[in-house]
């Protein structure tokens, strides 16, 4: 029985972070088109509240996505007949708007990874700012077992995060990387037991939250186009991010606590 949207993407906010989470369980949240609908407009919903000034992404059940379920999903001419660019279209609007709205999300983005994150569910924790991963989470880059080339974004995010030799054979072989490795590697920021999980997720998210939220959205933005351009444009791109964020209170905040000697209090504004 599918449920509705709201219900296989659960949504709440607490203490600043907007929590996220997949919850389809019992296909270990492979996600569909409804849901991966759900979860861009979630996160464009935090870009714009200042209500929330960190995100978290992490799943009910044993495993953190295991991909994409394309049951149902638009695309296609009538009849099911599959034309040219169909494929292509589906991936537009699909995976890689998904990948995207993670990237370009305007507050800090953590991924809690509970279990197994395959295909587009590694992509989707990958995208994140930050990773927590549960001692049983595995990552797997699956397309190869399948035939299939990498999409959402991962033949793009993998050699920032391990370079360009790794990420082959990662992709080549589609081999399952658990979570000490993928922690050795650098996917992955910190590995906890499983029962921690939740918790640690909590204290680094409500961490960020408060934090000097604009000057994280700048950061991020900074980091992410760092190894698309080249020396003069990241200089410019910087010059300008600090130009635009001294005109924020949380700047005028933290000078004035560092020249009074005080803890800031930021207000993410």
């Amino acid at each position: 029985m599918t449920g509705t949207p709201e219900d296989e993407v659960l949504h709440r906010i607490e203490n600043g972070v907007a929590w996220i989470t997949l919850n389809r369980p019992e296909a270990m949240n492979a996600v569909t088109w409804d849901q991966r609908e759900r979860v861009i407009a979630l996160l464009a919903e935090a870009s714009a509240d200042p209500a929330v000034r960190a995100v978290v992404i992490t799943a009910t059940g044993k495993g953190f996505c295991a991909g994409a379920d394309l049951r149902g999903s638009p695309g296609g001419a009538a009849g099911g007949e599959r034309i040219a660019g169909d494929v292509a279209r589906m991936i537009r609007l699909g995976a890689q708007r998904l990948i995207t709205a993670v990237l370009d999300c305007e507050k800090p983005v953590l991924a809690a990874v509970n279990g197994t994150a395959a295909g587009i569910g590694a992509h989707l924790a990958l995208a994140c700012d930050l990773v927590i991963a549960a001692e049983p989470a595995r990552f797997i880059e699956v397309f190869v077992r399948r035939g299939l080339v990498p999409d959402g974004g991962g033949a793009y995010l993998l050699p920032r995060l391990v370079g360009p030799q790794k990420a082959k054979e990662l992709m080549f072989f589609g081999d399952a990387v658990p979570a000490a490795e993928a922690e050795r590697l650098g996917l992955v920021n910190r590995v906890v037991p499983a029962e921690e999980l939740e918790a640690t997720a909590r204290a680094w998210a409500e961490r960020l939250a408060q934090g000097p939220t604009r000057a994280l959205a700048m950061t991020k933005q900074l980091v992410n186009a760092s190894l698309d351009g080249d020396r003069a444009a990241a200089l410019a791109a910087e010059a300008t991010a600090q130009e635009i964020n001294m005109t924020t209170a949380d700047a005028n905040e933290g000078v004035a606590s560092f020249v009074e000697r005080r803890t800031p209090k930021y207000l993410g504004r």
